[in-house]
């Protein structure tokens, strides 16, 4: 910033005074007055400091602390369901594919982790997936299709036996961490909740604007 020098210069110019009669002493100057008494100290008030927010608080949710954790591995993505509390299970381990059997509060689901190794390690992408009952009203292929074009994340799709299934897919690697995966089971979970309100009412559902 660009210093600015100011100059003030006040010039103050008296003209003698001009009498007939000689000029009169000047009155005795007045006593100063005397000096104020300082003001009473007060003593500045103290600002409480910040309380930090508590883990898992709204908008300051706390770090997952998983040991070892590995995105890769199905035994850390069963520690971070244990973790979210939910309970996780494995059903299968084969030709590279491990399942889950997952089971929350508000109900369950399953998880595909495919090109796993032996040791249901090392995979390089995951799937949660589920079916929703649509007791007896009608769920068309066209109307699922037309989901899938009104999302970004959620994909439907449309089982063998005729059941409308959703599906959340997460590409994986060593370096996500926990909190990041939670992030991605925060829209799995949004996934869930609109993909429900579509298969009650797909006309309603698809008559409306969702991002």
């Amino acid at each position: 910033m660009r210093p600015i020098l100011t100059a003030l210069c006040a010039l103050a110019l008296a003209s003698p005074a001009l009498a007939a009669a000689p000029a009169k002493p000047a009155p005795a100057p007045a006593p100063a007055p005397a000096p104020a008494k300082p003001a009473a100290k007060t003593a500045p008030a103290k600002t409480p400091a910040a309380k930090p927010a508590a883990p898992g608080a709204p908008g300051a949710p706390g770090a997952l602390k998983i040991a070892n954790f590995d995105a890769r591995n199905s035994d850390s993505i069963i520690a971070l369901f244990a973790a979210l509390g939910a309970t996780a299970k494995t059903v299968s381990n084969k030709d590279g594919q491990v399942y889950l059997s997952v089971e929350t509060p508000g109900g369950a689901f399953g998880v595909q982790m495919i090109g796993c190794d032996a040791q249901a390690k090392g995979c390089q992408g995951m799937a949660l997936f589920t079916t929703f009952d649509t007791k007896g009203k009608e769920v068309t292929l066209a109307q699922i299709n037309d989901y899938n074009r009104a999302q970004l994340a959620c994909r439907g799709l449309m089982t063998p036996d005729g059941k409308p299934s959703v599906m959340y897919a997460v590409m994986l690697n060593a370096r996500i961490p926990a909190d990041e995966l939670r992030q991605h089971m925060g829209i799995w979970q949004g996934c869930l909740g609109g993909f429900n309100q579509f298969t009650r009412d797909p006309v309603n559902y698809l008559s409306q604007p969702h991002s």
